[in-house]
């Protein structure tokens, strides 16, 4: 019996709801089929998906349903389920490079076409000489002595599969191989038998299986290539720890590591998990996990990810998560997670193959009896009819969609763009509006000052100080920007005594032996602080959506109340907003602005980015409301956000983009998430979408033209085996190599944020 580690949650967990299982021996469409009728038969199990090109079946089942179950159904299909480590682990980097190169006792992978290639030269240019008018053929024994282990020896895996199949009642390719190759051997042996060594067709038979092994290495090395990106982020985690244990500093392996370890990090190491540095300052190369080019300053209360790069300072981290819940752990089950998901698109394509292959032995049939009855020979009935059967395995259909969304998910992961589904990567290229949260996702999502005004026989340098001494003790989000500024400066915070919280006010004190107060307008006014002039200057600002603070001086204690001067803040913009929004109009995309804020901010920021439709002051349930109603007509729309109160939208629109750094619930809920929150990502994420869903059409296309047109002219007689064979072969390596034509894409937000392949 074979065993299976599952890939998330390992399987010694027990039963789980949600599992992929490695699957062994498919290769076609009617192979994935098959797994799933197999698979889906099994009591307890509610969905099955199965990729083709991952060799990967996603399993979504009740609680309770036993693994031996499954894996024992997808053994009586004739398929294996062999132990894989389970995924973000060191043994999984192991097991992918090990992948690199499989074969049997230590032998490179290439080894049975080389020896297949080796045996079948001799056999197939005599045939290639022939045509230059150079005769010479190979004695009939001898011929049959090169072909016998290519037919039964390199070619036995085409035999084991198609008898599984018979078993299983199905057909796949192998077994169209088998059927085919056998006929052209057989009627070679029975002509050597015969005494008629003038048309024997055992390079036929060799051909065909050499060309089909050469096209499943090529295949395998191509869809090896698609999935390089899971590769390298595997390979960021080291594979041990240097963890501090009293005075002393021992090396672990990172699977041993625990939460609240105290993990040394030196310079020009990786970091082993996340974590919250406790000693020491330096730079960190986060770009391989969030996309960031620039090394990013890190400081004691800073957090750090896993498998980011130390620059120049030692440091000491916590670890504040472990294995499995690392950010990388993550990333990585998300992009493995798209990639063994099935697009929408497949489903078509797994109904076609449910009956390609019985369809296709009928025509086998039906050739070699119009032949037969038509010209009486029947010899040259059957190689047509072997033609038929070579030349339409259905591997083309197969991968055609699997391999242009491993080609996608992993160039769009390149770039910092997460696809958690295939479904999202495939409904993001008909996107027709793009509705974007405000506050975290256009802007910075942190107040910042952008305004002093002095009243009159004042300087902006002290009214700053005095502010900043008032709010020297608060966390509060203004006060942080206040502090900020007055740290820029350089100016000197003075210290506030009788410091006195004004709920839904400000906050008042006393500096410098003066009674003062810092607050919003409504203070102000309950004051009766005259604003003089500066009340012009205050309605402006409010107009453009800033926040306005009062400095006040007296109002207490019989001094008449006196305004100093205002403080305005704002949400700055997001470096790359207007440009994102420039972008999506260029795509020809409509964008509109949904916030919970004020009116004014909204007007600021939506002007300022040139988006001409937003609503504010909207409640979570009314975004929802709102996209819903955006796509009552069929519209495909996108909403973009990063909060918590974004989630509902997230939900309910067609396709939901969060942005990473914001609420856990939103990128939970995202089809997409934009690992470092550049908004130009979202134009980057509908380009990488069309551009893969223009793949997928390709494909889809080449593979059905392919079999619409081959499938006649082998049973005209226009095709022989050998070059149904390599046109076989050549149409499965066609659509995965186009496929890898995706890797070249590069994002415009931005030059390419990190070095995966």
């Amino acid at each position: 019996m074979n065993t299976a580690t599952l890939l998330a949650p390992p399987a010694d967990t027990g039963p789980a709801t949600s599992l992929n299982l490695q699957i062994e021996g498919m290769s076609c469409a009617s192979c994935v089929g098959r797994v799933e009728r197999a698979l889906a038969k099994v009591p307890g199990v509610q969905a099955v998906a199965v990729n083709l090109a991952t060799e990967k079946a996603r399993v979504q089942t009740a609680t309770g349903v036993p693994l031996q179950a499954l894996l024992a159904a997808v053994e009586q299909a004739g398929y294996a389920a062999p132990a894989v480590p389970a995924a973000g682990s060191a043994a999984a980097a192991g097991a992918d490079a090990a992948a690199a190169a499989p074969g049997r006792a230590g032998l490179p992978s290439w080894w049975p076409v080389a020896t297949a290639a080796a045996l079948t030269l001799p056999l197939a240019l005599p045939m290639l000489l022939q045509a230059l008018g150079l005769h010479a053929m190979l004695p009939g024994w001898l011929q049959w002595a090169l072909a016998t282990p290519v037919q039964f020896w390199l070619g036995g895996r085409f035999y084991r599969a198609g008898w599984k199949a018979l078993r299983a009642r199905a057909g796949n390719m192998d077994l169209l191989v088998a059927l085919g190759t056998s006929a052209a051997y057989g009627l070679s042996v029975y002509l050597l038998l015969r005494g008629s060594t003038d048309h024997l067709y055992f390079e036929a038979s060799a051909t065909v299986i050499t060309l089909v092994l050469l096209g499943k290495w090529l295949e395998g090395r191509a869809k090896r290539e698609a999935a390089d990106a899971i590769r390298a982020l595997s390979a960021l985690r080291p594979a041990t720890a240097r963890v501090r244990r009293g005075a002393a500093e021992i090396e672990l392996p990172i699977g041993q590591l625990a939460l609240g370890d105290i993990v040394v990090v030196r310079p020009g190491d990786r970091v082993a998990t996340d974590g919250e540095i406790v000693e020491g300052r330096s730079h960190l190369d986060e770009s391989l996990i969030t996309g960031e080019s620039l090394p990013v300053p890190k400081g004691v209360g800073d957090r750090v990810i896993g498998g980011s790069v130390n620059a120049e300072g030692a440091l000491a981290v916590r670890a504040s998560a472990v294995g499995a819940e690392t950010t990388l752990a993550r990333i990585i089950r998300l992009v493995e997670s798209a990639q063994a998901a099935k697009a929408p698109v497949q489903r078509v394509v797994d109904r076609v193959s449910a009956v390609f292959v019985p369809v296709v032995l009928v025509l086998a049939l039906a050739t070699f009896a119009a032949w037969a009855g038509t010209t009486g020979d029947w010899e040259r009935a059957l190689i047509n009819a072997v033609s038929v059967l070579v030349i339409a395995c259905p591997c083309a259909l197969g991968l055609a969609t699997p391999a242009a969304i491993m080609a996608g998910t992993g160039v769009a992961a390149r770039h910092g763009i997460l696809i958690q589904d295939a479904q999202a990567l495939e409904q993001a290229h008909a996107v027709r509006v793009v509705a974007f949260d405000k506050t975290g996702t256009l802007t910075e999502g942190r107040p910042v000052l952008v305004a002093v005004l002095p009243a009159a026989g004042h300087d902006a340098a002290t009214v700053l100080g005095l502010a900043a001494a008032l709010q020297a003790g608060s966390a509060h989000p203004l006060a942080a920007a206040v502090l900020g500024r007055a740290r820029a400066q350089g100016l000197a915070i003075g210290a506030a005594q009788d410091l006195q919280a004004l709920p839904g006010r400000g906050i008042e004190g006393r500096v410098q032996g003066r009674r003062l107060a810092l607050g919003s307008t409504r203070l102000q006014q309950e004051r009766q602080a005259p604003a003089g002039p500066l009340a012009a200057q205050a309605r402006q600002l409010q107009d453009q959506g800033r926040t306005v603070s009062w400095l006040l001086r007296g109002g207490l204690e019989g001094a008449p109340p006196e305004v100093l001067g205002l403080l305005a803040f704002g949400d700055a913009l997001k470096p790359g907003a207007r440009e994102a929004v420039d972008r999506l109009h260029a795509l020809g995309l409509r964008t509109l602005m949904l916030t919970g804020d004020n009116r004014g901010s909204a007007q600021a920021v939506a002007a300022a980015l040139g988006i001409t439709e937003y609503e504010a002051e909207m409640l979570p349930a009314d975004k929802a409301a709102r996209v819903q109603a955006l796509r009552a007509d069929g519209t495909v729309v996108a909403f973009v956000g990063d909060g918590l109160n974004d989630a509902p939208a997230l939900a309910a629109a067609s396709v939901g983009i969060a942005m990473a750094g914001g609420a856990d619930v939103a990128t939970e809920t995202a089809g997409l998430t934009l690992m470092h929150g550049d908004p130009r990502l979202v134009a980057d994420a509908v380009d990488v979408s069309r551009r893969t869903y223009a793949k997928i059409r390709q494909n889809l296309g080449w593979a059905f033209v392919y079999n619409v047109l081959g499938i006649p002219l082998a049973a005209l007689g226009l095709l022989s085996p050998v070059l149904a064979g390599a046109a076989m072969a050549f149409s499965s390596v066609s659509v995965v190599g186009n496929a890898l034509l995706l890797r070249r894409w590069q994002g415009q937000g931005g030059q390419p944020r990190s070095s995966l392949p």
